[in-house]
């Protein structure tokens, strides 16, 4: 049902959750016209280039000329992040994550499983999302909870290249239901959007005003 050129803001849950988590924010966000949600869910057990690749699976299914917004929580934010950095897919317009841990969770890898060793401070799969760098330059917003529980300060586990929002007093799994955190991803998506049409319609040139 995406038409041409229409907005599809795609939600990666994080590591022991489900999709239904999402639901609420992805309400929220379809409220507004033009604008499709999208969602999948995947076990506790593979890493981020695994799961990536259900998402890419979900992505073919969108029409080549839709705009995709990616926004994950937690393991679904390092995700969405190394798949827009790695893909190359030109219908990415941003992504935007929320209490993800760039900077790694200290001893997570004893775990044992892919999707822990992916999280763990010492991950190399986590340096990379940091260094790469795209072709292109893909936005990208970091919303951190104030009070998470996934160790370091929240500024440690921003991106170089990104934005950076604390919302504090807010915990780990508690901001996926926070309204100015619903608020925020709602004004990035309509935002991004209403520039992207201003620049297609002339408005964005050099020397206008």
């Amino acid at each position: 049902q995406v038409g041409a050129g229409e907005d599809v803001v795609v939600f990666l849950h994080g590591l022991f959750a489900t999709a239904g988590v999402l639901r609420p924010m992805r309400l929220a966000v379809q409220r507004h016209a033009r604008i499709h949600t999208a969602a999948l869910s995947y076990p506790p057990g593979p890493g981020a280039e695994r799961v990536g690749a259900r998402l890419g699976a979900l992505l073919a299914a969108l029409p080549q000329d839709s705009h995709i917004h990616l926004v994950g929580h937690s393991m679904g934010g390092v995700v969405v992040r190394h798949y827009a950095v790695t893909q190359g897919d030109p219908r990415v317009a941003q992504t935007i994550t929320l209490a993800s841990p760039f900077g790694g969770v200290p001893n997570l890898g004893w775990l044992g499983f892919e999707g822990a060793r992916d999280l763990d401070a010492q991950s190399a799969l986590l340096r990379a999302v940091r260094l790469t760098r795209p072709p292109r330059p893909i936005p990208h917003t970091s919303i951190l909870a104030g009070e998470d529980f996934i160790g370091k300060s929240p500024e440690a586990h921003a991106l170089p290249d990104g934005e950076l929002v604390v919302l504090p007093g807010r915990g780990h799994n508690a901001i996926l239901y926070d309204r100015e955190a619903t608020e925020l991803v709602v004004r990035k998506v309509l935002a991004e959007r209403a520039v992207r049409t201003a620049r297609e319609a002339g408005f964005g040139s050099p020397g206008i005003r």
